[in-house]
């Protein structure tokens, strides 16, 4: 994990998340607020009820959730929901550093990034003004965001 210092620019927010692990469906209000500090992310459901919490500080990741059956945690990492935010999110210069260092490569455009290993795209993000769209191919999942993320590229 990347020290929280890296984000390129803090967000405080509700998103509408949609997400398929291996086939199963997940939607999802989100609260995420992220800094130099944190990163908190708030589960709830279409009624406003809190489905789980995560949150990321001081280089410990804490997942509490009583909704979450423990067979779905094999899908909601909380590690890799982590590293997908900051893979979304953080400074491009950093995470290609750390990248490199694993052997792999982000390439960025306006609006995109890709991590490859070789020539293998791994991990695809693609962003909008009103959306964040990740796809990893190598663990066969994809998250979709929704949200107000103008001037956050």
């Amino acid at each position: 994990m990347l020290p929280t210092e890296g984000i390129e620019q803090a967000m405080d927010m509700v998103q509408f998340l949609s997400a398929e692990f291996h086939g199963i469906s997940f939607f999802s209000n989100t609260l995420v607020k992220a800094d130099k500090n944190a990163i908190e992310m708030v589960f709830f459901n279409e009624l406003g009820v809190s489905m789980g919490e995560l949150s990321y500080k001081s280089g410990a990741i804490h997942f509490s959730s009583t909704v979450f059956p423990e067979s779905a945690l094999q899908f909601f990492i909380p590690e890799n929901i982590i590293a997908d935010f900051q893979l979304s999110f953080y400074d491009p210069n950093l995470l290609s550093k750390s990248l490199r260092e694993s052997g792999l490569v982000l390439e960025t455009r306006v609006g995109s990034r890709r991590i490859l290993n070789g020539n293998e795209v791994i991990i695809e993000i693609k962003k909008t003004e009103n959306s964040v769209e990740l796809i990893n191919h190598f663990h066969r999942y994809a998250y979709t965001l929704e949200g107000d993320f103008r001037g956050i590229r």
